[in-house]
């Protein structure tokens, strides 16, 4: 009995000490496998490509045309697309995960890194510096930026047009202190300045060509030798990381629309009018001055960023010192 007892007492050591191993190897190996597990779930692709876009240029083509959702379709990956009346909102809205990746001129990068924003910078048409302008109305009696000096002009705030304003009064010898600057988004700012309530207006196409056609404002200066007025397209910073092939893909896609637009200027015109609501002598003029080729953005263009940033920075126009490297694209084709 006593030796029954015995290797009764051995046989329920050995299945002890088999389900041990076996739990052991369970939970190293189920370990093991979570790190995979959740790399592979971060990088599966997301159902919505989500694009904030503005009034004008490339991605209203895009988005009329509808090639990406076609490109997209195959890999289950919806478009969904969103206006905005300019750069700094759109940038918002990347930055509180309301949107994948967005277009904006030179400074709303710099005010959206500035206040903590995650983003890069994923590509970059050439320059358009004729594209924005400081404008008067046809009756005003000033003929020259010096002759700012003391008056009111409206502005986006931390648009690119908000940078043209600062170079241009520097070029002329005026401190950015010496005039009364409105900030005011284009609307409003259209309204101001065709009421009298501001002596100029800094703005962009198609509001810039809007007003020479419709208001016959006149051009006192436009950006030609003061800023290069780069379009950029931006991304969330985790967006781009984990999905660099759609971002890739959203920029094929821009390429071909930049090349049929500069084979193609004049239907350019045609095609945008209609989807802007806006009369067509009035975008032909924008057009003439929209440019065409997305590229990867280089240190040299980053290095013009920087300069933008540190602008703003002495300015005391944003809390504190960007550092435009720290928004480059890892995974830019170059």
């Amino acid at each position: 009995m006593p030796k029954i007892q015995s290797i009764v007492s051995q046989l329920r050591q050995g299945v002890r000490r088999v389900l041990t191993g076996a739990v052991a190897v369970s939970l190293a190996s189920g370990l093991a496998a979570t790190p995979a597990l959740a790399q592979s779930a971060a990088h599966e692709a997301p159902k919505e490509l989500r694009i904030g876009y503005q009034k004008y240029g490339t991605l209203v083509i895009l988005k009329a045309r509808g090639t990406l959702e076609k490109r997209l379709a195959d890999k289950g990956i919806n478009v969904k697309w969103t206006e905005f009346p300019f750069g700094p909102p759109l940038l918002e809205a990347i930055n509180v995960g309301s949107l994948d990746v967005g277009t904006t001129g030179e400074a709303p990068p710099i005010f959206a890194q500035a206040a903590g924003a995650d983003l890069v910078y994923v590509g970059n048409e050439p320059p358009a510096p004729t594209a924005e302008a400081l404008v008067v109305p046809k009756d005003s009696q000033i003929k020259s930026v010096a002759e700012l000096r003391g008056k009111k002009i409206a502005v986006a705030k931390g648009s690119n047009a908000n940078y043209l304003l600062i170079k241009l009064l520097e070029r002329a010898g005026v401190k950015f202190s010496d005039v009364s600057v409105v900030y005011l988004a284009p609307a409003d700012a259209r309204a101001a300045f065709e009421s009298g309530r501001v002596d100029a207006w800094s703005i962009w196409d198609p509001f810039l060509a809007a007003a020479e056609k419709q208001l016959g404002a006149r051009v006192l200066a436009d950006g030609k030798g003061a800023v290069a007025n780069h379009q950029f397209y931006l991304a969330a910073r985790g967006f781009a990381e984990k999905h660099p092939d759609i971002v890739h893909t959203l920029l094929d896609e821009i390429a071909k629309i930049d090349q049929w637009g500069r084979q193609n200027p004049k239907e350019v015109a045609r095609f945008i009018a209609p989807l802007i609501g806006i009369e067509l002598p009035v975008v032909e003029l924008a057009a003439q001055r929209l440019t065409y080729g997305v590229k990867p953005v280089t240190d040299e263009v980053l290095a013009q960023q920087q300069k933008v940033a540190d602008t703003f920075a002495e300015l005391k126009l944003v809390p504190k010192q960007v550092r435009v490297a720290d928004a480059a694209w890892k995974n830019s084709r170059k």
